[in-house]
């Protein structure tokens, strides 16, 4: 049986739906993901070829560096996507889905850059950079 999940942006103007397993979630804490969204991202992954999105001509993609661009509605500014170039995947944020989501927490990704006002303590793996830096130790030092 494939897993069927569905969400949209906050008015309803930008819609997906995705088939098949997507990735764990991962929390991003760089600065363009903070300023993007007042705090960090929340985002799973998933293949191009597994994601419909039905956008009625909202959808914006925003180039916010020579590596990736992350789209939004532009009608009610509801942050989506991110998709680096090149990339046959797609990081959709995880508060876009309908519940239930049925996704499960994976790392947190470019501890380095976090916001000075919060703690990360929930236990998961944390890394310096990406998701293949090294793994950052509970005491803040790397491996």
């Amino acid at each position: 049986m494939s897993e069927i999940r569905q969400g949209r942006c906050l008015c309803g103007a930008v819609r997906f739906r995705t088939t098949g397993k997507l990735r764990g979630i991962l929390y991003c804490h760089c600065s363009q993901c903070r300023r993007q969204t007042g705090h960090y991202y929340a985002a799973t992954e998933i293949d191009d070829q597994r994601i419909e999105i039905e956008d009625a001509g909202t959808l914006t993609w925003y180039a916010a560096s020579d590596m990736a661009k992350r789209g939004f509605c532009r009608v009610c500014g509801s942050a989506l996507f991110w998709k680096q170039n090149g990339a046959k995947e797609i990081s959709i944020m995880a508060g876009s889905f309908d519940l239930p989501t049925g996704l499960t927490e994976e790392a947190h990704i470019f501890v380095a850059d976090k916001g000075d006002y919060y703690e990360i303590d929930d236990g998961l793996p944390q890394h310096v950079a990406s998701s293949s830096s090294p793994l950052v130790k509970a005491a803040g030092k790397r491996d």
